[in-house]
């Protein structure tokens, strides 16, 4: 039994309930479980009871430096593999995940407080993004071979662009996780990948999982947190490029640490996504669609529906289905079953934050139609909670929250609208609720986001791509062009001409 599957079975009897076992996870490097130098050990809470369900060991520089330096070693062989050979690893690993789904979701949901409904969504994205990326390793395009000068050919090669630094958030450890190792080993690349210190397991527990398919060194983990070991992969000499999901403060920190040997950086980080919904709108339906986007996973969610810019005509009504979705909303421990729709915010710290932003909106006149409060019982649970009477610069509208939390503001014009939506320093995501075709073929272009959905709000295929403007970042994850991101061109050119040629 490997570690953190006597984890796993330590941790969730069989109701999926914490047994406070502790046990130190450590890293995982050239497909084995590696302690490591680093003394400090942190714990691993349930958010649901602000119980220690584990501890990790955070990994140090010299940690990281042999993480790379199996990577390194591993990096020769599994570069030169064809598509196809990394295609069939990457559909072997999507059938391990798929083998072993609902210990992955128990997992989940015990170290996030996500409800298993989440958890187990988040085990089937993780499947069908490494189908689709042993898909995609086998179907890139580029611009086609040809004489582009007389006599002379061209010809363009796609080539990884070597050991690839991986840091992923704790909203969706587990999907995260899989959205960066599926293009960076579908393009030939080997990883470290350092997962959020609060929510380590399931990377770890993937790790074991496709050990046995992935080469040794092709996929390594270490532990800890930004300033440690996050920095220490940044800086590091031999690492290639750097992919960041997380706070716009990581993504600026990791960008400062890898200028100096530029390398490449991809970040996606964080969102304040505007709904815009017009008059002819389906309200019914914009209600469903917005209270799914913004209390699904505690709206801890970059992409979630979190600021309503709505038609004045409509507002009060639309307020009211609002609210009456999330007070309908059932919120628990994940442990109480399957009807438990909403969890706990994921620490104590973001708790806390996130409660400092509805005393501030408070105090600024504020008001919550729906919640606005902590629950009182253990772990880390706030109500959803619906805002109104918003001043237009009121900080709940303009700062990414990042929990359970809906603003709604009235217009009473398109041109106000949309300046409003546009009006944030981030450009993840955004979306459109009118049923006039014309309006919603036309909008989307006037809006400065890297994902529009109309009548809908975060539906994510992974054939589409992922990723924002402005402060939200740069790069793509998801889809082919994902492979782009993790690959480097590389023009090779061929004189074909004959000597008698070259002198006639």
């Amino acid at each position: 039994m490997t570690q953190t599957q006597a984890k796993a079975d330590s941790q969730l009897g069989d109701g999926g309930e914490p047994s406070g076992a502790t046990e130190v996870l450590a890293h995982f490097v050239a497909g084995a479980h590696w302690t490591g130098g680093g003394t400090q050990v942190s714990p691993v809470l349930n958010p649901a009871t602000g119980c220690a369900i584990a501890h990790v060991r955070y990994g140090n520089a010299a940690d990281v430096e042999h993480a790379v330096k199996a990577a390194r070693t591993a990096l020769t062989a599994w570069g030169r593999t064809s598509p196809k050979e990394r295609a069939d690893v990457l559909l072997k690993c999507a059938t391990v995940v798929e083998s072993h789904g609902d210990e992955l979701a128990r997992l989940e949901s015990a170290n996030t407080g996500k409800p298993m409904q989440f958890a187990r969504g988040d085990v089937a994205g993780t499947i069908d993004t490494f189908r689709f990326m042993a898909g995609a390793a086998r179907a890139q395009q580029s611009l086609a071979s040809g004489d582009y000068v007389a006599g002379c050919t061209s010809m363009i090669l796609r080539e990884p662009v070597g050991v690839v630094a991986a840091i992923t958030p704790w909203n969706f450890p587990l999907l995260t996780v899989a959205q960066k190792i599926g293009p960076i080993l579908a393009a030939g690349n080997t990883c470290v990948l350092k997962p959020s210190e609060h929510t380590p397991l399931t990377a770890v527990r993937l790790a074991e999982l496709l050990s046995d398919h992935i080469p040794a060194g092709v996929l390594n983990i270490v532990n800890g947190d930004g300033p440690g070991a996050g920095a220490a992969l940044a800086t590091h000499p031999d690492i290639a490029l750097v992919s960041v999901t997380g706070s716009v403060r990581s993504g600026q920190a990791v960008a400062r640490a890898a200028a100096d040997s530029l390398k490449r950086v991809h970040l996606e980080l964080g969102g304040k996504a505007p709904a815009l919904v017009f008059a002819d709108a389906d309200l019914d339906a914009v209600a469903d669609g917005v209270a799914a986007a913004a209390f699904g996973n505690t709206g801890q969610d970059c992409g979630a529906a979190c600021r309503v810019l709505v038609e004045e005509s409509v507002a009060a009504e639309l307020t009211e289905l609002l609210v009456h979705r999330a007070e309908a909303l059932v919120v628990g421990d994940p442990v109480d079953g399957d009807h438990i729709e909403m969890g706990p915010l994921i620490t104590e710290a973001q708790y806390g934050r996130v409660l400092g932003f509805l005393d501030r909106a408070f105090a600024e006149g504020v008001e919550a139609a729906a919640g606005g409060q902590r629950l009182d019982r253990a772990g880390f649970f706030i109500s959803p909670t619906v805002l109104v009477n918003i001043p237009g610069d009121a900080e709940c509208v303009r700062e990414e929250i990042f929990g359970p939390v809906v603003t709604v503001q009235t217009f009473t014009d398109e041109k106000a609208m949309v300046e409003a939506a546009n009006d944030t320093a981030y450009g993840l995501a955004a979306s459109v609720w009118s049923e006039d075709s014309r309006r919603t073929l036309r909008l989307p272009a006037l809006l400065d986001f890297g994902t529009v959905w109309v009548n809908d709000h975060l539906v994510m295929p992974a054939e589409m791509p992922w990723g924002g403007f402005k402060s939200s970042g740069y790069g793509r994850d998801m889809s082919l062009y994902a492979l782009d991101d993790y690959s480097r061109t590389k023009h090779v050119m061929a004189n074909h001409t004959r000597p008698t040629e070259r002198t006639s």
